[in-house]
């Protein structure tokens, strides 16, 4: 397992590689050479979590063998043989997601009392940002006459976030006040995500990083902007994670519709 780790290091974040390191560390029974795909299989079907949790083991899983089968692993099996190429992915509930309105927004940013935590909140809304990639600007990555953030995404790409107005008055007034030469919050990605969860109890909204980012999309959706482009904004990689993330939009649309003719 751990020369399949040091092989993953390339080009991903560190809570990736730890995705793998847990979920195969407890995959121990069912890693390695002489493994049957039936054993993968019941492996998986004992577990004791969720359908969720289970297709985590499955990904995990599916990511190791496929390295171990593959050329780069040195161990010259057959692609063929991989038993994971016959175990099926666990199937996962489709939950409609939560999502904030562009007024839930505004009142989160009403009910925290310093410009940091404002311009926090501000950036997710309207960046449409992962937590680690909102946790590391700094004010040199803000382009001020476009709005747009220089961000390293997912995979450590760079890339540009989008901004609005209002995210680039409250970055103004705040980083002035930053004194601590680093980014431009002075808060790491664990100080964010108290400073959220807290948040979240006092107002009873949905209020984490994965919350922010389906905001984004749905929020985007609801103007009428294609979903092509807002997955080129937000970063995702493929059109049907934006679908997954404005399901909600498009039943409110549907039930604005049944209304209106019932």
């Amino acid at each position: 397992m751990s020369t399949f780790l040091a092989s993953r290091r390339q080009g991903l974040s560190s809570r990736t590689l730890e995705f793998y390191r847990c979920y195969l560390s407890h995959s121990s029974c069912v890693i390695g050479l002489d493994v049957k795909p039936h054993e993968i299989k019941q492996f998986i079907d004992n577990l004791t979590c969720s359908n969720g949790g289970r297709h985590a083991y499955y990904r995990a899983l599916r990511a190791f063998y496929n390295w171990l089968y593959s050329a780069k692993s040195g161990y010259d099996l057959k692609p063929q043989n991989n038993p994971i190429l016959i175990v099926d992915a666990p199937k996962v509930e489709k939950e409609i997601l939560p999502s904030l309105t562009p007024e839930q927004v505004n009142h989160l940013i009403e009910q925290v009392d310093n410009l940091r935590d404002k311009a926090i909140i501000s950036l997710f809304a309207d960046g449409g940002m992962r937590l680690r990639e909102l946790a590391n600007i700094k004010a040199s990555d803000i382009d001020w006459e476009s709005y747009t953030i220089t961000i390293w995404g997912k995979g450590n790409k760079q890339r540009k976030a989008p901004s609005k107005e209002r995210t680039a008055s409250l970055l103004r007034q705040w980083i002035p006040h930053n004194g601590t030469g680093g980014n431009i919050r002075g808060v790491n990605a664990h100080g964010i995500q108290t400073m959220l969860r807290r948040l979240g109890l006092r107002t009873g909204l949905p209020c984490n990083p994965h919350t922010f980012r389906r905001t984004f999309a749905s929020n985007l959706h609801r103007v009428g902007m294609e979903i092509e482009h807002i997955m080129r904004l937000g970063d995702w990689e493929s059109l049907e994670m934006v679908l997954r993330y404005t399901r909600s939009v498009k039943f409110d649309d549907s039930l604005r519709l049944y209304r209106a003719m019932v």
